[in-house]
C-alpha cells in the first residue's frame, strides 16, 4: 500500500447497485466520503436523482445510472455507459434486491424467478460486465450483499434465503478465479436493518422485540452502520483481503 491513508478511495469509480435508498444509498453516501465517484444504480430515475442529490450536498462526486439488474441486455448497456462516461468501474457493489415473503409449499414460480433473476443472477452478470475493466488495469474490488438469512433458516423466505446463499457462492469462486488478476471478491452479510425492505417486520411489533431479545446489541441495525465495512473492503485497507464474508448483524450469527 502507498498511500499513507489506506481508506482513501479518492480517484476511483463506484458503482452501487439498487442505491436510491436504504442500504444501497449508505453504502453509495459512505464510499463518496471516501472520495469515490460514485454512481447509483437502479430502475426509479426520481429516486435515484434524490439520492444523488443528498450524496451531492455533502461534496460527494456521484452520478446515476438507470438500468434493470435483472435485464442482461440493460447490464451490458448500463454499465458501457459507465464505463464511457467515467472509465473502467474500480468498486462493484451487489446491493440490489428483492423480497417476496410466503410458504415454500404455496410459493409461486414466477417471484422464484424473480428474487433469482435479481438476488442471484444480477450480482453475476454485474459481476462479468465490469471485469473486462478491472482486469486491464489489474485492480478492482467487488462487494456482494449477502444476508444473515444465507446461514440461518427462517420460514417463508426460502427463495430469497437460497438467492442470498448463492451469492455467498459467487463471492467465493469469483475470489478465487479473479484473484490472479489483482481483482478482489469479498461480501457483507448484514442482519436485520431498519429499512424500508424490512417494513413488514419493522411493524410487526412482536418480531421487532424478537430481534432485540435475540441481537446481543438488542437493538436493529442502522443503514449507515453497513457503509464502513463496504468502504473498507473497496480499499487497500484489505488489499490481501478475498474470498470472505463480513457480518454486520450485533452479533446476531454468533448468539447461540
Amino acid at each position: 500500500m502507498t498511500s499513507a491513508n489506506p481508506f482513501d478511495l479518492t480517484g476511483r469509480v463506484a458503482l452501487v447497485t439498487g442505491a436510491a435508498r436504504g442500504l444501497g444509498l449508505a453504502m453509495a453516501r459512505g464510499l463518496a466520503r471516501a472520495g469515490a465517484t460514485v454512481v447509483l444504480n437502479g430502475r426509479e430515475r426520481g429516486a435515484l436523482e434524490t439520492a444523488a442529490r443528498s450524496i451531492a450536498g455533502e461534496g460527494g462526486k456521484v452520478d446515476i445510472a438507470v438500468f434493470d439488474v435483472a435485464d442482461a441486455d440493460a447490464i451490458r448497456s448500463g454499465v458501457a455507459a459507465v464505463e464511457a462516461k467515467h472509465g473502467a468501474v474500480d468498486i462493484l457493489v451487489n446491493n440490489a434486491g428483492i423480497q417476496r415473503r410466503g410458504a415454500a409449499a404455496e410459493f409461486r414460480k414466477e417471484d422464484w424467478d424473480a428474487i433469482v433473476a435479481t438476488n442471484l443472477t444480477g450480482p453475476f452478470l454485474m459481476a462479468q460486465a465490469v471485469i473486462p475493466g478491472m482486469r486491464a488495469r489489474r485492480r478492482g474490488s467487488i462487494v456482494n450483499v449477502t444476508s444473515l438469512t444465507a446461514e440461518l433458516g427462517r420460514p417463508n423466505i426460502v427463495p430469497y434465503a437460497a438467492s442470498k446463499g448463492g451469492a455467498r457462492q459467487i463471492t467465493r469462486g469469483l475470489a478465487v478465479e479473479l484473484a490472479p488478476d489483482g481483482i478482489r471478491v469479498n461480501a457483507v452479510s448484514p442482519g436485520y436493518f431498519t429499512t424500508e425492505m424490512n417494513r413488514a417486520l419493522l411493524d410487526n411489533a412482536d418480531f421487532v422485540a424478537w430481534v432485540h431479545l435475540r441481537t446481543p446489541m438488542k437493538r436493529w441495525g442502522d443503514p449507515d452502520e453497513v457503509a464502513g465495512a463496504v468502504v473498507f473492503l473497496a480499499s487497500d485497507a484489505s488489499a490481501f483481503i478475498t474470498g470472505q464474508t463480513i457480518s454486520i448483524d450485533g452479533g446476531f450469527s454468533v448468539n447461540m
